[in-house]
């Protein structure tokens, strides 16, 4: 039993970030009015890179979801789900330090992206180190034999 709620807390914890992730890429794609005027654009330019960013969001959130499934099996769509979680923290990060000017309102959103983000990468990494054990722990509990096939 122990065994088998260790499988189910990195599931747990990948799911927190895909549904936030999924959140954020929906909420952008459907009401891209609400979250343009944190970027300083308006308008249908606004409307239209707010919309093509939540498409983003949506896609890069597919091996989340792989790894979702069975963290244990799609190990290395977990570890990709990592790397670009790591890029996204570091990427708004380099962002953030390099704008230009006073720009309180692009900083305000970057801010949140990089909290956002860096929580995410902290739960995925949580995830990562526990099923990387589990999968360690199933290698040693085989045979000889079946470590071949």
């Amino acid at each position: 039993m122990k065994k088998l709620a260790g499988e189910w807390i990195p599931r747990v914890l990948i799911g927190i970030v895909v549904f936030f992730n999924l959140d954020a890429a929906l909420s952008f794609m459907f009401h891209p009015d609400l979250y343009a005027p944190g970027f300083e654009i308006s308008g249908i330019p606004g409307r239209a890179v707010t919309q093509g960013m939540g498409l983003l969001f949506l896609m890069w959130n597919v091996p989340y979801l792989f790894a979702l499934v069975n963290p244990v099996k799609n190990f290395t769509s977990l570890v990709e789900a990592v790397i670009m979680q790591a890029i996204g923290v570091t990427g708004e990060t380099f962002l953030l330090l390099n704008l230009p000017g006073s720009h309180p309102t692009i900083t305000a959103s970057t801010e949140r992206f990089i909290i956002f983000d860096g929580g995410g990468l902290v739960l995925l990494i949580v995830a990562l180190v526990i099923t990387r054990q589990i999968r360690i722990s199933k290698k040693s509990a085989l045979l000889p034999e079946q470590l071949e096939q």
